[in-house]
């Protein structure tokens, strides 16, 4: 175990001017030179307009939508289990990786996207690699969608009984309310945002003090669970105005407000580390490399983040401008969150015997319930610095939390929807294509690994150990197909390959490990799943190396211009 006497203050402050730095910087670098982006060019949001899916958005609405979409429990789950391997990994991981890794896979997804008519990243790989690159991604996203979005079901459930935080009902509940009477007010009686804004705030703050003094109890965890996917399909079939934009709007606001009370608290707190800055191996730990990378996870880098912005923030872009923002500004936001969750797991803790006492080892650490009640303590030490008491401070991050994990419940049911309906149009099955139908098949997976039971547990929470390696895989997946559009069109590949590289050579030796962990321990449902996504990976990399000598022997070199998917 090493240790530093740098102060946690001054490697926040390192941290953010970093994230400064590259969002003016780096960020605009990619949006004018690589990407190409221009005003002048209509968004799929405009040429396809139905409203209901296809719907220009604001850009301060759209970034809330994909922050709030992108971010559900793991950037929050994640560090609090990699400080295992010292504070100071975890931080530059989730720092530099933001940067360099997520941001610019997010970008990337979106700016690609919004070239090929707000089509999902599967259906791009078709053009850009082949049909069965197409067919690969299908069968990689649904597994991953439907598992992690059943896990967030069970758990939401879980918060929502009384044994947890029964006072998140009453503010989660009524915020779905008021984001449809803010979708109406703007979309049919042309309302000011500005205004609504205000007046959103403080209800919801209102609410969350509401629930407190009324906690929601009666519901088992089987009903919640009903009522979520009750919800979540109601989310995936309702026009993107009325539901989907005003709620991912107004839960963005709480949560920037939650995210920014943190940090005021963190400040006005001045800790110390009482986590180690450095422990290579600790006890019954898997190798820091490369399951710190796998095990952090979305506060990084994610696969599931180009699925959102390739799936529902494409066909919402009022502006390519816009991309900037949105896609590679909401992973930075992300990241915050990411890093608010080192802090709150290595400074949040009162003592160094504290700290030892929650990650003693890996099987002590290494648990859903423990990693959520790490942050909640971590980040209400820090709230109670600005005038939370425990039992406010407590609720208010349960409900963030729970906010959290509802969008990316309502916007995943969604993109599970556009998933069934590309495989439709792939098939030919028309019935596929209708929203309601692929909406049901959508929550029909979800409902699987929240419902179904394996040796008297539920299958999401024991294929869980496959989400980091399979979120990873994808998110390799995701750049290798934004390389190969940049690669056909003549541009620089320094900003995706070395990215590529480190996420594929990181996920396939965690899955390796584990596919041998498996094998040795007899869990063959894991052993049969998790192979079938390495070779399913493999494929896709093979398919795309063939693509790539494919194009070299053309020779031709594709203007950025060019909208190259396929008509629906």
């Amino acid at each position: 175990m090493s240790t530093t006497g740098v102060s946690p203050i001054a490697a926040t402050l390192l941290a953010f001017a970093a994230y400064w730095l590259a969002y003016r910087f780096y960020a605009r670098h990619l949006a004018e030179r690589l990407f190409g982006l221009d005003d002048a060019r209509a968004t799929p949001a405009h040429a396809l307009r139905d409203d209901t899916d296809y719907v220009p958005a604001n850009r301060y609405v759209l970034f809330g939508h994909q922050f709030a979409s992108i971010t559900g429990l793991s950037p929050m789950l994640g560090p609090a289990i990699a400080v295992i391997w010292g504070w100071l990994p975890a931080l530059l991981w989730v720092v530099l990786g933001a940067i360099f890794v997520g941001a610019v896979q997010d970008f990337g997804a979106l700016a690609v996207s919004i070239r090929a008519r707000g089509m999902s990243i599967g259906k791009v790989a078709e053009s850009l690699i082949g049909p069965r690159a197409k067919t690969l991604f299908h069968i990689l996203i649904f597994f991953l969608i439907a598992l992690a979005m059943g896990v967030f079901v069970h758990i939401v459930a879980t918060l929502f009984s009384p044994d947890f935080y029964p006072q998140s009902v009453l503010p989660t509940a009524a915020l779905v309310l008021l984001a449809l009477g803010m979708g109406y007010a703007i979309h049919h009686r042309g309302w000011s945002l500005r205004m609504l804004t205000a007046g959103a705030l403080a209800a919801l703050l209102l609410l969350v003090l509401a629930g407190i003094r009324y906690p929601v109890v009666g519901p088992s965890l089987a009903q919640w669970k009903w009522l979520l996917l009750a919800y979540a399909f109601a989310a995936s079939v309702l026009p993107v105005w009325l539901l989907l934009q005003p709620r991912d709007y107004t839960n963005s606001l709480l949560l920037y407000l939650g995210v920014a009370a943190m940090y005021a608290g963190f400040f006005l707190t001045n800790p110390s580390f009482v986590a180690p800055a450095f422990d290579p191996s600790p006890a019954g730990a898997p190798p820091m490399f490369p399951f710190a990378f796998i095990v952090i996870a979305c506060g990084a880098a994610s696969g599931f983040h180009a699925l959102v912005s390739s799936g529902t923030s494409a066909k919402q872009l009022d502006k390519e401008s816009d991309a900037r923002l949105v896609g590679y500004g909401a992973m930075l936001g992300e990241s915050l969150l990411g890093l608010m969750a080192v802090l709150a797991c290595t400074a949040g803790f009162v003592s160094r015997e504290a700290w030892l006492a929650r990650y003693e080892s890996w099987q002590a650490a290494d648990t859903l319930g423990g990693n959520i009640a790490a942050f909640i303590t971590g980040t209400t030490h820090f709230l109670s610095a600005v005038g939370f008491s425990a039992g406010l401070a407590g609720a208010a991050v349960t409900v963030l939390m729970v906010s959290f994990a509802l969008t990316s419940i309502d916007s995943a049911t969604r993109l599970l929807r556009y998933n069934v309906a590309e495989v439709g149009g792939t098939l030919g099955v028309g019935l596929l294509q209708n929203k309601y139908v692929a909406s049901a098949i959508a929550v029909a997976g979800i409902w699987f690994f929240a419902f179904f039971q394996v040796g008297g547990e539920f299958a999401g929470l024991v294929l869980w150990q496959l989400f980091g390696t399979t979120n990873q895989v994808l998110a390799a997946l995701a750049l290798l197909a934004v390389t190969v559009y940049l690669l056909r069109r003549g541009k620089p590949l320094i900003y995706t390959f070395p990215p590529l590289l480190l996420m594929l050579v990181s996920t396939v030796s965690a899955m390796s490990t584990n596919l041998a962990d498996f094998w040795r321990t007899g869990e063959w449902i894991l052993f049969l799943t998790g192979g079938s996504i390495l070779v399913l990976a493999v494929w896709l990399t093979v398919e795309a190396w063939l693509a790539v000598r494919r194009f070299r022997r053309r020779g031709i070199v594709e203007p950025l211009e060019v909208q190259f998917a396929p008509e629906q």
